[in-house]
């Protein structure tokens, strides 16, 4: 199943959960939507009997699990880790039988032995907190961010040591051609990625089950990817660098899918179009002498989210939280697509440049993984 099929299917059976498990509109809920309750037959404390700095709501937990203490704040600290997926398909490696001379190998079809989507760069994690402010009207304010530096991977594409060796070429547009050294030397690719998340967003308490978030989010999302020539040459002859600045406003809704005693699950889809500032910067080793390049360029971008969130209310005030959670990002420049996008010229030696022929920024990238954590209400 490909990231797409699979964020929707996940986002169906939240729906269908949600739809499941919600009771009809108009009907009184014992759930209301922050904290757990318990068999529905409590009723909430009047205002005089609940305590300074508290205000009235409704639910409680069984067995006395939990009290119907309605916090001003919640703030929770989570480990989220996320399998990074998609990377485009592009030839960073291929043979090239060593017949072939030097300044024929551009035109001559070779045999690939690494593609960019090898390059998968499995499951990275960090920490995301977050912060809510519960205001006295149905609505609350919400502050998120997480951080997630680390995706990383690598590929070493060994040297032909065949009674017939062939090349290990890499091409780019334009007449750029990069071989091993000698036969005995490795190519080898590295591929990095950062994603950084920022939120502010108005919670609207639609009923006692359903709130609606909407406000405005950013996203950084940051790659790598440098080819180089182990162990000799420490410096890359390709590097590139995109960066991706997405801003934007974003609507969604969150369903209290159930609650049995202190255990309740959540479920959260959001969605939004937002602006990417996309740019890209290339660094090409040509004749051992660094030449660079850049290009920027702005267009929409889509982004779409869905999680599913289990909560076990230990005392009145802190809860464990688990789940599972997943994002789409549509539109962005991932650097593997800008090789496609830089112009090459070397030969003669006296006209030699590097040029960006534009911004290759219509890309997908899919994120999903587990999340734990703790929430604290006060």
């Amino acid at each position: 199943m490909n990231s797409g099929n699979l964020f929707g299917a996940v986002a169906c059976a939240i729906l269908a959960l949600a739809t499941s498990s919600a009771p009809a509109l108009g009907q009184t809920d014992p759930a209301d939507g922050r904290f757990l309750t318990g068999n529905g037959e409590d009723s909430p404390p009047s205002f005089s009997e609940t305590a300074a700095g508290q205000w009235p709501c409704a639910g409680c937990c069984d067995a006395g699990c939990c009290q119907a203490y309605c916090p001003r704040w919640t703030a929770s600290a989570d480990f989220i880790i996320l399998e990074r997926i998609g990377g485009g398909h592009q030839t960073l490696v291929e043979t090239v039988p060593r017949s072939v001379k030097l300044c024929d190998l551009y035109n001559t079809p070779g045999t690939e032995v690494l593609d960019s989507s090898d390059l998968q760069q499995g499951f990275c994690g960090g920490p995301r907190v977050d912060l809510i402010r519960h205001g006295d009207s149905g609505y609350d304010l919400e502050l998120s961010y997480f951080q997630i530096d680390g995706w990383n991977s690598y590929r070493s594409v060994p040297p032909d040591n065949s009674p017939v060796p062939n090349w290990l070429v890499f091409k780019a547009p334009g007449d750029f051609v990069q071989t091993t050294d000698h036969r005995d030397q490795a190519m080898a690719w590295r591929y990095a990625t950062k994603l950084s998340n920022a939120e502010l967003n108005v919670r609207w308490e639609l009923c006692s089950r359903v709130t609606m978030p909407a406000g405005f989010r950013w996203v950084d999302l940051s790659e790598d990817l440098q080819g180089t020539l182990p162990p000799e040459r420490a410096v890359p002859f390709w590097d590139t660098r995109t960066s991706n600045n997405l801003y934007g406003f974003q609507i969604g809704e969150d369903w209290r899918i159930s609650s049995r005693g202190c255990f309740s699950m959540d479920g959260l889809m959001k969605a939004g179009i937002f602006d990417n500032s996309a740019v890209e910067n290339t660094g090409v080793s040509i004749y051992r002498t660094v030449y660079g390049e850049s290009a920027s360029t702005n267009q929409a971008a889509f982004l779409g989210e869905i999680a599913l969130q289990c909560k076990y209310q230990v005392t009145e005030r802190l809860s464990l939280t688990a789940g599972y959670g997943a994002i789409r990002l549509q539109g962005v420049a991932l650097a593997p697509a800008q090789i496609a996008e830089t112009l090459c010229h070397g030969r003669p030696v006296t006209d030699v440049y590097v040029r960006a022929l534009g911004v290759d920024s219509g890309c997908g990238v899919f994120f999903h993984g587990a999340t734990v954590g703790l929430e604290y209400a006060f």
